[in-house]
């Protein structure tokens, strides 16, 4: 096993790594930025060391990371999520210094953070993948042939990086055209790689993902698949686990699927196959991250697998233990993500400090959080500052559970996201599972606005309903 791991990220995945680390009798390594010498990842972490006086910049500074871990005997790096997770160059430069890098090779981070690459990986494996280019775009002049063939919608796709930039929703040869250019500079300036490919426009999909764990020793397998479909903007708010709609036996389908596929490309580490389901119930393979997600809590809850634990296992050359027909679901879980934003002034972030901090507990009840009373939200970092997670016998109990946690949660200081969580828990739309990734867009009636009193923040007001109304 490792003698020491550094953790290259902040906040409560850090505080997930550190009691992962811990459990396995491993010490630790805390970075930080100047902002946040006090933060908890920082306390808990059995070594902390600022190594940036640029927030901006402390957490994705590749090489001061290296050196530290190299200076002060880390054998290993975990990343987390964001900042270098899915970073290739950063995955590389630890394996060239003799780091193990918890996660999977730097040439399969490569290898499938190329939509188009994964996409042809997809389908030799027997996925079904959305209908689309068999690769990189030539022109749009061939973008608009192929999309004719296919049908309108389009959507113009960068085959690198994430976060819907350079994408363009098409819907006529026109836009095709027009869209292109702007696809390409714009997916060139923030990834620096302006291929593009071409896939049809899943109208109203559901956002269904498969966990996936493997080791260094060709054992792979998944632990089932998680229903992320209640979104803003691609920000996933709520994810569920199992899916409440996914049939036994697409379950096994797409679960056995993804394994094989990881098998093909020599997959170690954990991993999620992301798929969106149109609304005849068919399953299309849209990408594959290469980290463990924000959403893995609601997984272990109904699985008892500790998929943190397991990765650093796996890194450490240890084989997977558990086998795929030992994986058993136990019941439905509700992850509700808690950020420090204003859902009534169109999520607005919201910065401050936090005066009074109280999370709920009880039987089925699970919150992982850096926060505290004194914590300070600062403007740099993203503003999730909790996960609330509620495991149930069924759906109907899961939702029962996360209904009490939600309005025992209190966070004083700071706005929160919790007012609207609230409100789509309850909802009997909610509760059918049937809901899709526009399902804020169709039910703005869940936005629900107080009319400020001054001019400055009226104007505020309305322009933040009107965008909210509209899906902007």
């Amino acid at each position: 096993m490792f003698n020491k791991i550094l953790v290259a990220n902040r906040g409560e995945i850090a505080c997930r790594i550190i009691r992962a680390a811990k459990e396995l009798d491993i010490p630790t390594v805390a970075i930080f930025s100047e902002v946040e010498p006090t933060a908890r990842h920082v306390k808990m972490a059995d070594e902390a060391y600022m190594i940036g006086a640029n927030p901006l910049d402390t957490y994705l500074n590749h090489q001061l990371i290296i050196d530290l871990a190299k200076s002060i005997g880390a054998d290993a790096i975990h990343p987390g999520y964001g900042f270098l997770a899915e970073n290739e160059d950063f995955a590389k430069a630890a394996e060239d210094s003799g780091i193990n890098f918890i996660g999977p090779s730097s040439e399969v981070i490569r290898l499938m953070g190329d939509k188009a690459r994964s996409k042809e990986i997809m389908k030799k494996a027997g996925v079904i993948t959305v209908p689309g280019s068999d690769g990189i775009l030539k022109s749009a002049e061939e973008g608009v042939e192929i999309a004719e063939k296919i049908g309108y919608p389009v959507l113009l796709k960068a085959t690198a990086g994430g976060g819907g930039r350079g994408i363009r929703l098409c819907r006529n040869a026109g836009e095709v055209m027009a869209n292109y250019e702007n696809a390409y500079s714009e997916a060139l300036k923030a990834f620096g790689n302006g291929e593009l490919l071409l896939e049809k426009f899943i109208e109203n999909p559901k956002h269904i993902e498969f966990q996936i764990l493997g080791d260094k020793h060709g054992h792979v397998i998944h632990l089932g698949e998680r229903d992320c479909s209640i979104q803003r903007k691609n920000q996933k708010m709520i994810e569920i686990a199992p899916s409440v709609v996914l049939s036994e036996e697409k379950r096994k389908f797409y679960g056995a699927a993804a394994v094989k596929a990881c098998k093909d490309i020599g997959y170690y580490s954990a991993g999620t196959m992301e798929f969106v389901s149109d609304l005849s119930g068919n399953i299309y393979f849209i990408e594959m991250n290469t980290r463990v997600q924000v959403e893995h809590p609601v997984t272990e809850i109904i699985t008892g697998v500790d998929i943190v634990k397991e990765q650093i296992k796996i890194a450490a050359g240890h084989r997977l233990e558990i086998k795929q027909e030992d994986v058993k679901f136990n019941g439905c879980a509700i992850e509700c993500r808690i950020n420090a934003e204003d859902p009534k002034h169109d999520f607005r972030p919201s910065i401050g400090v936090i005066e009074r901090y109280y999370v709920p507990g009880g039987n089925g009840i699970r919150v992982e959080s850096a926060a505290s009373v004194g914590f300070e939200v600062t403007p740099y970092y993203d503003s999730m500052i909790g996960k609330l997670i509620c495991w149930g016998k069924t759906f109907d109990d899961a939702i029962a559970r996360t209904k009490v946690a939600l309005n025992s949660y209190e966070i004083k200081g700071i706005k929160t996201t919790i007012p609207i969580l609230k409100k789509i828990i309850k909802r009997d739309d909610f509760k059918t599972g049937l809901f899709s990734t526009s399902y804020l867009k169709e039910h703005p009636e869940v936005f629900e606005y107080e009319v400020p009193k001054d001019k400055e923040d009226f104007v505020a007001f309305i322009s933040a309903a009107l965008a909210a109304y509209h899906g902007l």
